[in-house]
């Protein structure tokens, strides 16, 4: 055998081992030859002379001595233009084409580009003869959709470089060498508008990696206000099934002050999946008019996609959010769900018989979510720009119980946890987030001070309905019943949105503050009311007028019209 290759010598579902000759090294990726079929694998552990591979596709029809060939080259995806509008499976095959060459039924062994080849860019140079330059610097940009695409040196050239040569102004495609710079040893290496990145290596090209200040406007007041988001932070929502989170994921997507969106349906439902695909090609992008597909990407491998991608399709998503930082950027990371990305990691340990942890999970399940997390962050580039990787993963417990392995190997890591509650979600109160359950350690836009105050009224609210269920409203004072009916309306108006109303979908950072500071004045006033019937029928008035203020434009005259009576009534 030759270096490079190798035989199986074992197989266990979509893991086989194989004997090999020659350097191999951990991530690399092999291919299975079946007949004229060569299916992709990435090797996940070496023992002497042996290797172990997960394919990722069905291994149906491999049998023992068939051949391997491995590549010297880790699992990594292709970075630079034409990323945007793109929809890809774990591996960065875009799924459009792939299903025109299979047809209704993915077929094994089809592998394409992860960016268009035919496709020219209109490219301007930057980097002019003789200019020092490294990974990471800009050559040139190019537009893609509303943004600026700046191509750069490689990430993985790594010395300093001399620009010999660089393309005049005009269209070309990916592939055409746009620059030729020479390293401090004389050789010459050609560039072009494409780079590769290995997915599990994080891109630590920045000059400085910055706190997370800024708070992220995802446009839900229950988010902004009581368990806000940085950006460059980390969050996580966990929750039973069918309590919201993915309709969470999406409204954010759609909302949040964000440039980029990266959307990683991991392991989800194929159904799901298609709702995306369908919906988002049509959705108007509330800040450009234009269409919300312009800036996201979309990474798909549902339940009925091989497993084995499943476990990559998140560091694929990660690791072009981290390139769209490096351009100055703002970008989401949404990951749907990290709990069946855990569940294939659990999958994996399991064929390669290690030790189990809890639930039968790896033992490393938590420093590989610690991981994952980390890459998050905001950056100060070497160019000056600031860029931010915002990760927000979902979690789907068996049962919602938050006591499960991945969901608490998550909050050791994430910096806010938005918990849905069932009986939220049964009760219709969306988004189902249990203002009671759920944290941050992020500082918000408004005052902290304020925002205890709020969440001790649905505490005691809480509380007080806990009673009524025991003694009924007879068995509580009037002051009790008034200040559950308060929580009642701070539920109801301000924690509760219409995420499909023109107006309530979303919520601004100005509006949410002057929307808040109203209802402290409501919460504050005290009220002297005879008895409870009394006190129902004025609440649910005030109760009505929020509602309806909350469905008015911003600043508009009906809008500040029934501000003007509000601090009339209340005053």
């Amino acid at each position: 055998m030759n270096s490079g290759t190798g035989k199986i010598v074992a197989i266990n579902g979509n893991m086989i081992s194989v004997e090999f000759t020659g350097n191999v090294r951990q991530n690399e990726v092999g291919y299975a030859k079946l007949g004229d079929m060569r299916l992709k694998s990435e090797v996940i552990r070496v023992r002497g002379n042996v290797a172990d591979l997960q394919v990722f596709e069905d291994t149906r029809g491999l049998k023992i001595d068939d051949k391997v060939e491995f590549t010297h080259e880790l699992l990594a995806v292709e970075l630079g233009p034409g990323l945007l509008t793109s929809i890809f499976d774990g591996l960065q095959n875009p799924l459009p084409e792939l299903a025109e060459k299979s047809g209704f039924f993915l077929k094994r062994g089809i592998y394409f580009d992860g960016l268009p080849r035919s496709v020219k860019w209109d490219y301007t140079p930057v980097a002019k003869v003789g200019d020092e330059v490294t990974g990471g610097t800009t050559l040139g940009t190019t537009p893609e959709g509303i943004f600026t695409h700046q191509i750069k040196v490689p990430f993985l050239m790594r010395d300093n470089y001399t620009v010999e040569w660089t393309i005049e102004p005009g269209e070309y495609t990916v592939d055409e060498v746009i620059a030729k710079v020479k390293d401090s040893a004389g050789n010459v290496h050609k560039i072009t508008m494409v780079q590769v990145w290995p997915v599990k290596v994080s891109n630590k090209m920045y000059q400085e990696r910055l706190a997370p200040t800024d708070p992220l406007i995802t446009g839900q007041r229950i988010i902004d206000t009581f368990f806000p988001v940085n950006k460059g932070g980390t969050y996580c929502i966990p929750g039973p099934f069918g309590a919201g989170k993915t309709v969470l994921q999406h409204i954010t997507s759609r909302h949040a002050a964000i440039d980029i969106v990266i959307i990683a349906a991991c392991g989800e439902r194929a159904g799901e999946v298609v709702e995306i695909l369908r919906e988002f090609p049509h959705l108007t992008d509330p800040r450009t008019g234009k269409a919300l597909i312009e800036r996201t990407v979309i990474i798909c491998n549902t339940s009925s996609m091989p497993v084995a991608a499943r476990e990559a399709s998140v560091y694929t998503a990660v690791s072009i959010g981290e390139y769209y930082r490096s351009m100055g950027l703002d970008v989401l990371l949404l990951a749907d769900s990290t709990s069946r990305w855990a569940q294939a990691l659990r999958e994996m340990s399991g064929r390669l018989e290690e030790i189990p942890g809890e639930e039968a999970f790896p033992a490393y399940l938590e420093s590989r979510i610690a991981e994952f997390y980390e890459r998050a962050g905001r950056v100060r580039n070497y160019d000056g720009s600031i860029g931010s990787l915002t990760i927000g993963g979902t979690v789907s417990p068996a049962g919602g119980n938050f006591n499960e392995p991945v969901t608490q190997s998550t909050l050791k890591v994430v910096k806010a946890f938005h918990g849905l509650s069932r009986e939220r979600s049964d009760a219709r109160r969306f988004p189902a987030i249990d203002p009671l359950d759920s944290w941050s350690k992020a500082e918000g836009a408004i005052s902290s001070q304020f925002v205890s105050k709020a969440r001790s009224v649905l505490q005691r609210g809480y509380e007080i309905s806990q009673m009524m269920t025991v003694v009924g409203r007879e068995g509580i004072s009037t002051e009790e019943f008034t200040l559950y009916q308060k929580s009642e309306i701070l539920d109801r108006v301000y924690l509760q949105q219409n995420a499909f109303h023109p107006v309530d979908a979303s919520c601004s950072a100005e509006r949410q503050k002057e929307v808040f500071i109203v209802m402290i004045k409501f919460l504050d006033k005290a009220f002297d009311f005879e008895n409870k019937d009394e006190a129902r029928d004025q609440l649910l008035n005030f109760q009505e007028k929020f509602l309806r203020w909350n469905t008015q434009k911003f600043q508009s005259k009906e809008y500040k019209k029934s501000l003007d009576e509000f601090e009339a009534q209340l005053n």
